[in-house]
């Protein structure tokens, strides 16, 4: 395993996130309880805690969920996060080392496979939400992620935005791309 799809999930982002202008980020998102600087705020931070799980074997710092990005360079924090995160998982016996997360222990490819996914689909909702075209992402990537999170999404795990990991799932036409298919298995509407 390696960090591949990682480095492609930051690299898709980032460049989602650079095409941010100020008067879109009260813009309205597929989450539907969080506008542009919501789901910006949520992917810089969260992209900060798995790399301080990757790190330190759980997370360290809540405040890092906590801090308003969108205010400042959220690129640059981004990028410093996307760094981290990746150097953290390329460590030696990252990937196998036992980590903490949200009340469970896992091994760390398995938190690195909820990384990416996280940060890949939050770049998806940015770009819906200020109109990119969401076919323009690494497709290749959408469907290797969409492959995995079949494996392991259950239905126990969805339900009402706010309430649940993800949302019930939405039917996309198969000649979607495999991002927007991505994305209505994690219950976004596309």
């Amino acid at each position: 395993m390696s960090t591949a799809d990682l480095e492609a999930a930051v690299k898709a982002t980032s460049a989602v996130l650079a095409k941010v202008t100020p008067s879109q980020l009260d813009a309205a998102t597929p989450c539907a309880l969080w506008k542009v600087r919501d789901v910006i705020n949520h992917v810089v931070g969260w992209t900060h805690q798995f790399g301080a799980v990757a790190l330190n074997g759980q997370a360290s710092d809540q405040s890092l969920l906590e801090q308003d990005y969108a205010s400042g360079d959220f690129n640059g924090s981004f990028a410093a996060a996307g760094a981290q995160l990746i150097g953290a998982f390329q460590a030696e016996g990252a990937l196998t080392k036992p980590m903490s997360l949200m009340g469970g222990e896992m091994p760390g490819g398995f938190i690195m496979g909820i990384a990416t996914t996280d940060i890949f689909t939050h770049g998806w909702d940015i770009a819906r939400s200020i109109g990119e075209p969401t076919g323009e992402l690494d497709q290749a990537l959408a469907g290797r992620l969409l492959e995995q999170a079949q494996k392991n999404i259950s239905d126990q795990m969805r339900g009402e935005e706010g309430t649940a990991f993800f949302g019930p799932r939405v039917v996309v036409p198969e000649s979607a791309p495999a991002a927007d298919q991505l994305a209505g298995f994690l219950g976004r509407h596309v």
